[in-house]
């Protein structure tokens, strides 16, 4: 392996830039035309632009991304996370070509990506798993209420094919059912291009808490400890940090064993990350779905494990990373990640795009890391997720791990945008999260006090 295509764009983009620099590996960067200027295209040693600025058009371009990958002579190409990074077809595609696929084998993708099956695969290696229903098809609800009375109400009608969030929405009663349901169809029919749905039960008080897994493949791997994930709106993830404060010990060990057992029964390859939901009050845990990529905070981890986990997919694929048993995990201290949002907290959290006309950020160092992919002067575009950057703090604990954020927080400075910025300082400093009481309902629940009226 000596060249990296890289399937993405902004900061996952420059991260694995920068991990394959490391490693001695020239790298490409594809675009599109609303990218053109971006900072992973300058960072990248060549460059070539896939199309229009819709990503359906040019990141979800498999063919395209493909043939440039060939025409370039890349040995290998990295999805990141998001756009084709769980697309078992071009995962099989580029094997199928003579690149290698960084990231998780294609039959593996394809299984975690169909929640029913991976539903199935969690229970026969021995995980609990929350009440569910069938998949229904698009044109197809025949036996939807029954289905949803078994299950219990409430519920979420989620996609199949969804992830991070999107393509799931609360259900409250029997009568809303069929239309969120035909609603959310629709939405991941034009999000993902299958617009099957299931029903899964809904836990009101939950935590959402994930394990960092990485797997050898040949039935061997390892966890690298848990993440609490529990800070969203919208389902989307706010704030994530590890250790998950306020767990006990005795539910975070076997939360980490269950994930392990999942990779190994799986002869799992690679990195990915096995999510449970919590009962906040029973401390009660699920399975709820495995993401077969890097994830979006995966620098948490990075701090308190002090690895590279972009250069272990790497170098497990070409064959230079020695496997090694949980003995050698070490996990110390605490980190927390913000994420920082172009939009405005105050009308809904709308994305605010636009020019970064200031855009300075604190020294990194000292436990304080910043992953970005913008500079100032750069484009906040509308056809793409808002983050700008994510703030990542360590430090010996929770409570100093909060004030390092909040310090770099009042660093830094941002115009020409709207962002989150101030919404996050008052969600770190209020009290029930500084006592680690967290759970998914918490912005909702003190709305009053973190948005105002």
């Amino acid at each position: 392996m000596q060249k990296v295509l890289i399937a993405n764009r902004g900061e996952i983009a420059c991260r694995i830039i920068s991990s394959c620099k490391k490693l001695g590996l020239a790298t490409v960067a594809v675009y599109s035309e609303a990218d053109k200027d971006a900072l992973h295209v300058e960072m990248a040693d060549e460059a070539y632009l896939l199309g229009p600025a819709m990503a359906k058009e040019s990141y979800l371009n498999a063919d395209k991304v493909l043939q440039i990958a060939l025409e370039c002579s890349a040995n290998a190409i990295h999805p990141g996370y998001g756009f084709l990074a769980e697309n078992s077809r071009f995962a099989e595609a580029v094997a199928k070509a003579g690149l290698s696929w960084i990231g998780p084998r294609p039959h593996s993708i394809e299984d975690m990506g169909d929640k029913e099956r991976a539903r199935d695969i969690a229970k026969a290696s021995g995980l609990p798993v929350l009440p569910g229903s069938p998949r229904f098809t698009p044109g197809d609800l025949a036996g939807l209420e029954s289905a949803a009375e078994e299950v219990g109400y409430p519920l979420l009608v989620k996609a199949s094919a969804g992830g991070g969030g999107i393509g799931m929405r609360l259900v409250e009663s029997a009568e809303k059912l069929r239309s969120v349901a035909e609603a959310t169809q629709s939405m991941s029919e034009k999000s993902f291009g299958d617009g099957t749905i299931y029903l899964e039960r809904y836990i009101p008080r939950a935590r959402h808490v994930e394990v960092q897994v990485f797997g050898f493949g040949e039935g061997h791997a390892v966890h690298l400890y848990e993440r609490d994930c529990s800070l969203q709106r919208r389902y989307q993830k706010v704030i994530e940090e590890s250790p998950a404060p306020a767990l006990p010990d005795a539910v975070r060990q076997k939360m980490v064993t269950a994930a392990s057992a999942l990779c190994h029964h799986q002869r799992y390859l690679g990195a990915g990350t096995v999510e449970f939901i919590v009962d906040a009050d029973t401390f009660e845990f699920y399975f709820l779905e495995m993401n077969t990529r890097i994830q979006v905070e995966h620098p948490v981890t990075e701090m308190n494990t002090d690895l590279d986990l972009v250069a272990m997919q790497v170098d497990l694929i070409r064959g230079s990373l020695s496997s090694f048993d949980q003995r050698d995990v070490r996990h110390q201290g605490h980190s927390i990640e913000c994420r920082l949002y172009a939009e405005n907290p105050d009308k809904n959290f709308m994305p605010s795009p636009g020019t970064l006309e200031v855009f300075e950020l604190p020294e990194q160092g000292h436990g304080l890391r910043i992953d970005c992919g913008f500079r100032q002067g750069d484009q906040i575009s509308f056809y793409y997720d808002p983050m700008i950057a994510k703030i990542i703090c360590h430090a010996t604990n929770r409570e100093n791990a909060i004030d390092k954020m909040l310090t770099a927080l009042d660093l830094i400075h941002v115009e020409g945008v709207k962002t989150n910025i101030e919404f996050l300082k008052r969600c770190l400093a209020h009290e029930s999260f500084r006592e680690g009481r967290v759970f998914t309902g918490f912005i909702d629940t003190h709305q009053a006090e973190l948005l105002g009226s």
